[in-house]
């Protein structure tokens, strides 16, 4: 399958039109529901194969966001064999009281990964935290940029993101 056949498969699974309001508060007429792509194994399969090629050199975990992040880093370890880390909104209050669940983060080169990027908003906080635990981040992986300033709020924080498709790619 090439990346042109991916994005098509991707627009018709997930990309709705009507009237729907953003993390961000924003209301668009296009909304890319993710969780459908992420739902089907075999679609899912085919973009962890495609963010596989996009994880930089050096990485050594694979840090996935709540909700959205968490099945697309999965699949995406088993192509890299990287170990993953599971990130909260927020550390539980009960239990280990951790923010990131699974590898351990302090001191190791951590990519971020979440599904889709609009604003960056949760991208850049989440990063921050895990600053705080010790991770290095330098680098966010997304299958879908939204191409809505996330790429420029991340840059401002000293964080490239790397996307597999942009909305460009998934309109055309």
């Amino acid at each position: 399958m090439t990346d042109t056949d991916l994005a098509r498969q991707i627009a018709a699974t997930c990309r709705l039109t009507g009237r729907f309001t953003l993390r961000s508060g924003r209301v668009a007429d296009e909304y890319f529901d993710k969780y459908r792509f992420e739902a089907d194994p075999v679609l899912l399969d085919r973009v962890a194969a495609g963010l596989a090629g996009l994880v930089p050199p050096g990485t050594e975990v694979l840090a996935g966001l709540e909700m959205g992040g968490i099945p697309v880093v999965t699949a995406l370890a088993r192509h890299v064999g990287l170990p993953c880390a599971f990130v909260r909104k927020t550390a539980k209050t009960y239990g280990t009281a951790r923010l990131a669940e699974g590898a351990d983060v302090a001191g190791r080169r951590v990519l971020v990964v979440e599904d889709v990027v609009t604003s960056g908003g949760q991208v850049v906080i989440s990063t921050g935290q895990l600053r705080e635990l010790g991770a290095e981040v330098t680098d966010a992986l997304c299958v879908i940029d939204r191409s809505e300033g996330g790429a420029e709020a991340l840059a401002d924080g000293g964080v490239r993101l790397h996307a597999l498709f942009t909305r460009a790619d998934l309109t055309a």
